[in-house]
């Protein structure tokens, strides 16, 4: 059971923080596509403490996508009580410290997973932000720097100690970043040495990815991220798997199509029109993936600066699927 203040979910799917993807219109397509919790781009400590108008607006969150969490990351505990304090202003769910970024550019500065070669520092510092802030707070780390430092154990009850609600974990270390297999078995043994909520991430790019991590490790939640850019019904498809046994509704494409505009659109209420749609560019491989002439079409979106342009081209294309399915 995902249980941390107010939300109390069975089985929770949720989405993870990432970098430029999850903004609020992903996080309401999520949402609304069943995530049961979404979470922020991770937010800068320092950059909220020089006031940062960038990373203030990382902050923004709207009522339709709770409950929400806001994700922030640094190597300061001053900075990382100030950056909490400010983020609670903007009242999420919950805090998520993020100690688990294996990106040179953080662990540089000792920041995400870096956190992860000193757990006595790590502890302190959350222990710090929990006494700070009202909301709960939650951590998201590694199973340790590389195979050879993996103390995720006695990480978990530092965390649980320091007063964290619960605790996610992407079951690779910093050192294998993004390549090789997730080791989801380490979730049974941290869920023994602990009584907070245990989350799965890592390696779940399908819906049968995320019944396979429930079943296997009893984990009380199963985040995705990479799995569901591009693909955020992988939401509804799981929960139809864990409910019925079986995806009853895979999404065709012209639902694809449909979710694609529709991120868009959300996307452009927040941003304006012009950067939306630049912005979102990086989307159409994804939800385009695998229909039928697919590359032309990305090819020509490429060139759309408004949303009447790629409405067009996808709804043009969407008719071209269409007669394409009559002549096979």
């Amino acid at each position: 059971m995902f249980k941390v203040g107010k939300i109390e979910i069975n089985k929770a799917i949720l989405l993870a923080p990432m970098e430029d993807v999850t903004d609020i219109s992903f996080r309401l397509v999520c949402r609304e596509l069943g995530a049961d919790a979404v979470y922020t781009e991770f937010v800068n400590s320092e950059g909220l403490v020089r006031k940062s108008d960038r990373t203030h607006k990382k902050l923004e969150i709207v009522e339709e996508e709770r409950p929400v969490g806001i994700q922030i990351y640094g190597a300061g505990i001053e900075s990382m009580i100030e950056a909490a304090g400010i983020a609670e202003k903007h009242n999420p769910d919950l805090i998520d410290i993020n100690a688990g970024c294996w990106v040179k550019n953080v662990v540089g500065h000792g920041a995400g997973s870096a956190l992860l070669k000193d757990p006595p520092y790590m502890q302190k510092m959350v222990k710090e932000i929990v006494d700070a802030v009202s909301l709960p707070v939650t951590v998201k780390t590694r199973l340790g720097w590389d195979h050879d430092s993996i103390q995720i154990v006695d990480v978990a009850k530092r965390i649980e100690d320091a007063g964290a609600k619960a605790l996610t974990i992407h079951c690779r270390t910093r050192a294998m970043g993004h390549k090789g297999e997730a080791e989801w078995w380490w979730i049974p043994q941290i869920k023994e040495a602990v009584n907070i909520p245990v989350v799965l991430n890592g390696n779940v790019l399908t819906a049968e990815d995320v019944k396979r991590a429930f079943d296997e490790t009893n984990a009380d939640g199963v985040m995705i991220a990479r799995g569901a850019i591009g693909n955020p019904w992988i939401f509804s498809e799981s929960k139809e798997l864990l409910n019925y046994g079986t995806v009853k509704t895979r999404i065709g494409e012209e639902s694809k199509i449909k979710i694609c505009l529709r991120h868009l659109y959300l996307a452009i209420k927040v941003k304006g029109e012009r950067r939306a749609v630049l912005e979102h560019r990086k989307f159409y491989s994804g939800y385009l993936k695998g229909l039928y002439n697919a590359s032309q079409v990305k090819q020509a979106l490429m060139s759309a600066v408004d949303y009447a342009s790629v409405e067009d081209i996808l709804l043009k294309y969407l008719e071209q699927l269409r007669n394409y399915e009559v002549s096979v």
